[in-house]
């Protein structure tokens, strides 16, 4: 072959290579040195020269099912999405559910045998602090790794985890300083559940009413996770007349909160609330009628209009029918894997220490909330945006932060 042969060659074959890699025939990894399972599978996990196995560990029954179900959707739609292109290294993946039940002790036995048994590569899975926290020490101790999408009140940092959803600085102070100057609000009346997300969110809450804003709280409520009476709080809501009630309540318990409060005569018109836990899931249970005009603080809800969302909720109803809802924490559920497979691919390995650290100061232009970033502290760099529920069970965006940087352990709110 000429000089002049051999160039024409090259560049063809270039030019064909960046095509197919640009319509996602083949991925980057397919050029990388050494893909063989020797090289990228160096601690024994569950991968072979074909598949990769990672587990969900969410809850399909009890109270937190009506949260969590959107999560497990989302995660197996982002795999379907990413064996249709070729999987990851080259290997399919391969779904090992499991069931937490609404139970902290489950989800902590679930993940021993995820990681210890099944040898999963990754788990994507959790939604309540508790759950989280029960899980932690069995993904230290075993040394796997952890895809957690749930907004929480932060202190936290760990080597085994990546938070894909917010953490207290990006929802709550932010959602804080956005109502108090939009309603003029000065008394705040604080009610959750009754378990450390909600009780560590009211303290960073407080705090900040009493600190930074110069307001009051002039009550602080926490129920049972899944009680469903909630006929003394709302009397004593309608006693002190606050403001604004800033809610946590969790779960399946929303559907007994916001119904009681509209039969008492508490809905829109009467009283401004902003809620940290409510997304298009647990209005689906809720009814729309039941919170139309209050507002919940969240980085993603699924009325944003951006080419990424548009596809994202399309795909979304075209997987799980086209009456399915989608969530913050179910957007954020769909992170988790995309993000995975962005570490593994940029380490060429699956093994957990290799892909966690090549994680930091990745960008996901694609994400359906629209741009995320991994930070060093393995939360990402994300938006606050406030919606106001409508009748039908989604919400109208009325404001849009700037991207804010994630501070887990905040001077002054610990």
């Amino acid at each position: 072959m000429s000089k002049t042969n051999r160039r024409q060659f090259i560049t063809k074959t270039g030019a064909l290579m960046g095509a197919m890699l640009a319509a996602g025939i083949i991925s980057g990894s397919a050029f990388a040195a050494d893909t063989s399972t020797a090289k990228v599978n160096t601690t024994g996990l569950a991968v072979t020269d074909k598949v990769v196995k990672v587990g969900i560990l969410h809850s399909s029954t009890g109270t937190m099912a009506i949260s969590e179900t959107g999560s497990i959707q989302a995660e197996k739609l982002a795999i379907a999405q990413i064996n249709a292109m070729g999987g990851v290294l080259g290997r399919k993946i391969e779904i090992i559910q499991e069931d937490g039940a609404s139970d902290w002790p489950t989800f902590a036995e679930k993940s021993k045998k995820l990681l210890e048994k099944d040898k999963v590569a990754t788990v994507f899975g959790c939604w309540t602090s508790a759950s989280r926290k029960a899980v932690l020490p069995v993904f230290e101790k075993d040394n796997g790794l952890l895809f957690y999408p749930t907004f929480y009140e932060g202190l936290e940092q760990s080597k085994n985890v990546f938070y894909t959803g917010q953490e207290a600085t990006q929802q709550i102070l932010a959602g804080l300083d956005w109502i108090a100057k939009e309603k003029k609000a000065k008394t705040f009346y604080l009610i959750g559940s009754d378990y450390i997300w909600p009780r560590t969110s009211m303290k960073i809450a407080r705090k900040h009413i009493e600190q930074h804003l110069g307001g009051k709280v002039v009550g602080e409520e926490y129920i049972a996770l899944g009680d469903t009476q909630f006929g003394s709080v709302i009397n004593k809501i309608k006693l002190k007349k606050p403001d604004v009630i800033y809610a946590a309540v969790v779960g399946g318990s929303n559907v007994a909160w916001f119904k009681q409060l509209n039969a008492a005569g508490l809905n829109s018109k009467k009283q401004n609330m902003l809620t940290i836990s409510v997304t298009e899931d647990e209005v689906l249970g809720i009814g729309g009628e039941n919170l139309e005009g209050f507002y919940s603080a969240m980085k993603y809800f699924q009325s944003l209009k951006n080419p990424n969302n548009e596809k994202f909720v399309a795909e979304f109803k075209k997987m799980w029918g086209p009456k399915a809802v989608i969530g913050d924490v179910t957007q954020a559920a769909y992170l988790g894997p995309w993000l995975w497979k962005a570490a593994v691919e940029r380490a060429g390995s699956f093994d957990v220490d290799k892909a966690a650290a090549a994680l930091p100061g990745y960008e996901f232009k694609e994400a359906p909330e629209g741009y995320v970033k991994v930070d060093p502290n393995h939360h990402l760099e994300s938006k606050l945006r406030v919606g106001k529920w409508r009748a039908d069970g989604q919400a109208d965006v009325v404001y849009e932060s700037e991207l804010i940087k994630p501070d887990p352990f905040p001077k002054g709110y610990q």
